[in-house]
């Protein structure tokens, strides 16, 4: 398969170099792998650290910035950023009153993040953690014990991220967080494989005609293979499955997310069988993001994730941002 890349061992470095170049207000660490504000640390603020496997992007260097991440860590395509590169990115970002890690549940991520937080805590820096484990399609896969985080993080990352810049302190962002993944609930569809530079070729095999509902972000299988179908169809499906899981008691921040290759003009579509679901289900609407923001490289498909939100969390999500890839009110 042709890909725009020079060779696969460049890929990551090649992408933080493109990210560096095109926007001079983040701090590109390309030798240790850390994305950070350049203005962190921000004094009183309690600083936020995500990080992940690269082939999620924009998730996460590009949610680095005022209102969201103080800095993230790129891991190699699909596999998790070693200890050493968290614990250094929270050490460049914190500013005395905390680090929050917003960890997505795979194991790598987790079982690396908690070495991590000992490393940063053994110098002195107080650190909190967050798990992220919002899709509801299947429990326990090839990657992670329990369910999977997927495109909560976004509404975990944003919402905490607000919460921190106004000062709040560290067990207070701490508990909007997890708030915030209790509350939301996540499905997923491949239409087609990606494929991994170092492989070249699509990862798994889905025969044309198929499709695979509650794919994980990494290709990992999900509840079943059906023949192809609708927009609606799907959205029918997807949504029916969130609900099921958590019964809607306020209105919903709606995030329909394209996993990498499928064109927005598509995703608009989708959207508009998503928000005619939810509206026969009589589930109110607060905020509908519709893009490509946790992706699976070049996978095509498209994740639902709905985030009950009270007042005071829909106040956070509309609260200002200004990263690469998602900015309001700046």
């Amino acid at each position: 398969m042709k890909m725009l890349i020079n060779v696969p061992e460049t890929v990551v470095a090649d992408a933080l170099r493109g990210l560096a170049a095109a926007y001079p207000d983040l701090n590109v660490d390309v030798e240790h792998r850390v994305i950070a504000r350049r203005d962190a640390p921000e004094a009183g603020q309690v600083a936020l650290v995500s990080g992940g496997g690269s082939g999620h992007e924009p998730l996460h260097g590009g949610f680095v910035g005022p209102g969201m991440l103080s800095a993230a860590c790129p891991g190699e395509v699909f596999t998790s950023p070693v200890p050493d590169q968290m614990a250094r990115a929270a050490a460049a970002v914190d500013s005395g009153a905390g680090v929050l890690f917003v960890v997505k549940n795979y194991t790598g991520d987790v079982l690396n993040f908690d070495m991590a937080a000992e490393l940063a805590e053994d110098e002195g820096i107080q650190v909190a953690k967050v798990l992220v484990d919002d899709d509801v399609a299947v429990t326990d896969s090839l990657y992670t014990a329990g369910r999977r985080g997927t495109g909560a993080t976004l509404f975990v990352e944003k919402i905490a991220g607000a919460a921190a810049a106004e000062g709040q302190p560290l067990e207070r962002v701490e508990a909007v967080a997890r708030q915030v993944n209790e509350n939301s609930r996540s499905f997923g569809v491949a239409l087609s494989a990606c494929t991994t530079p170092a492989k070249g070729s699509p990862t798994f095999d889905l025969p044309d005609g198929e499709l695979e509902l509650g794919i994980g972000i990494h290709g990992e299988p999900g509840r079943e293979r059906r023949p192809m179908m609708t927009s609606g169809e799907i959205a029918d499906f997807a949504v029916n499955a969130i609900l099921e899981d958590m019964p809607p008691r306020s209105p919903v921040l709606v995030l329909v997310n394209g996993m990498g290759a499928t064109p927005l003009l598509e995703l608009y579509g989708f959207n508009a069988e998503v928000q005619r679901v939810l509206r026969e289900r009589g589930v109110a609407v607060a905020r509908t993001l519709v893009g490509n923001y946790v992706t699976s490289l070049d996978m095509a498909g498209a994740s639902v994730t709905l985030c009950q939100a009270d007042e005071e969390l829909l106040r956070l999500w509309d609260a200002p941002v200004k990263t690469p890839a998602l900015r309001w009110g700046m």
